[in-house]
């Protein structure tokens, strides 16, 4: 019989000490994704039109362009998330294991750079 109560368990991170962190990442990054989706289709399907100059316009508001970085932001953190446990559940031998872990990680990064800096160009009128 155990005196650790199943509370205490979860807290000590289970029996592969690891794993608890991330399902609250998870969790966490799902309701920031779900509140800026709620915000992103509102105020897309409010716009007057959807010509090229309008979202312009759109994406130029100080508020728009933060609130768009914080969404691509909290995608890739969450699909990286996302496919790291993939990966982890799926693929058992170590070493691709590693490579597969490293490789997404790496792409993560690049879409939500590249995405970030579209978002900035765009909102700074930068042209070329």
């Amino acid at each position: 019989m155990s005196l650790v109560t199943p509370l205490s368990r979860a807290l000590g991170l289970g029996s592969a000490k690891d794993g608890v962190e991330h399902w609250w990442a998870q969790r966490l990054s799902a309701v920031v994704l779900a509140l800026l989706s709620l915000w992103f289709v509102f105020a897309f399907v409010g716009l007057a039109g959807y010509r090229y100059v309008t979202i312009v316009n759109w994406m130029q508001v100080p508020l728009t362009s933060i609130l768009m970085v914080l969404t691509l932001l909290s995608l890739g953190y969450h699909s990286q998330l996302g496919v790291q446990t993939v990966i982890e559940d799926y693929v058992h031998a170590e070493s691709l294991k590693v490579l597969a872990l490293i490789l997404t990680t790496f792409v993560h990064i690049c879409v939500v750079v590249a995405g970030i800096f579209a978002v900035l160009k765009v909102a700074l009128g930068a042209t070329g």
